[in-house]
């Protein structure tokens, strides 16, 4: 039998501190090599897209797949997680609220190994869906007690601030620009569909850790070029996925700036074989474009928990 997740049972039994500690425990496993991901792969059509993002996980005894398809009138996203040792299919997940809830988590773990200690300012630019994510699991990482958030929209903005206040019980304000957003923050979440960028460098402060998270093609930037060569040190979930994604950092790389194969991986700093902050005034930066292994990682913690708690549907597949 294979347990079967909808999106109200994932809603149902993931938190975001479940989040956090597997996507820690995922990027740390990769780094120390107990765990492998393959980069994403697109599939093209005039009708829209499908990505495949796979990973094996010996450690937890699962290898598996996240795809997705993209169309102008939706998306469909799903986790298949097989058992390595009897090669059976365990499990099929709805992925979108996971999807949010990883991607956000690894934005949390990685302030949690770059930001300067005491972090308690948030400033955010975006308030889309995926923002909810990236929000809340910073402010469960550090602790934040006051968020400042940006977005072009002011109605919907208002709305969001107070959604989001309520429910991580901490003071969430709508900032009047970006740079205001930015001002007396700690730590910097940029969370948008922009192909322009949205951030520009003179609004950073010494200091600061910036969450990078929505610039997953090379056709979207984020960050403009001065705001990327501002920072003091450069991380990416994964090198070989920044090469093909990262659009924030492609403009200093063509200058020879920067060398897809010198950046270092968040991973390698969670495992300690890189370094992180080396001073309190340094400016630095994770660019977060999304793993398979983060979608295993997660979805494991997933399924035992709804084996736990009884819920989910068990098809008849594969008996």
């Amino acid at each position: 039998m294979v347990r079967y997740l909808k999106e109200n049972d994932v809603r149902q039994l993931l938190t975001m501190q479940d989040a956090l500690d597997a996507v820690e425990r995922a990027l740390k496993d990769r780094a120390l090599g107990r765990a492998i991901d393959i980069p994403r792969v697109r599939t093209h059509i005039p009708e829209g897209t499908q990505h495949v993002l796979q990973a094996a996980a010996p450690e937890l005894g699962y290898i598996g797949f996240k795809y997705y398809y993209t169309h102008a009138r939706g998306k469909s996203m799903y986790v298949h997680l097989m058992n390595i040792a009897s090669a059976k299919l365990e499990a099929i997940i709805e992925a979108d609220w996971m999807g949010i809830m990883r991607t956000g988590a690894a934005s949390g773990v990685a302030s949690k190994y770059l930001a300067n200690k005491g972090a308690s300012v948030l400033g955010q630019l975006g308030s889309g869906r995926q923002s909810v994510g990236q929000i809340e699991a910073v402010c469960r990482a550090l602790g934040i007690r006051r968020a400042q958030v940006f977005s072009r929209t002011r109605d919907k903005l208002e709305a969001y601030c107070k959604a989001m206040a309520q429910k991580l019980g901490i003071e969430v304000v709508p900032a009047e620009s970006g740079a205001a957003a930015l001002a007396g923050a700690h730590v910097v979440n940029v969370i948008t569909k922009s192909a322009t960028p949205v951030l520009a460098g003179d609004w950073l402060q010494p200091g600061q850790h910036v969450n990078a998270a929505g610039s997953n093609a090379l056709t979207r930037r984020e960050l403009d070029e001065a705001a990327v060569r501002r920072c003091d040190l450069v991380t990416v979930d994964s090198r070989g996925t920044a090469e093909h994604e990262c659009g924030d950092l492609l403009p200093v790389v063509e200058k020879g700036l920067l060398q897809w194969q010198n950046l270092t991986e968040i991973g390698d700093v969670i495992a300690g074989r890189a370094p992180g902050r080396s001073s309190p005034q340094q400016i630095t930066l994770y660019e977060s474009h999304g793993m398979g292994i983060q979608d295993i990682y997660v979805c494991a913690r997933l399924l035992a928990l709804a084996r736990e708690r009884g819920v989910g549907a068990d098809l008849p597949i594969g008996d």
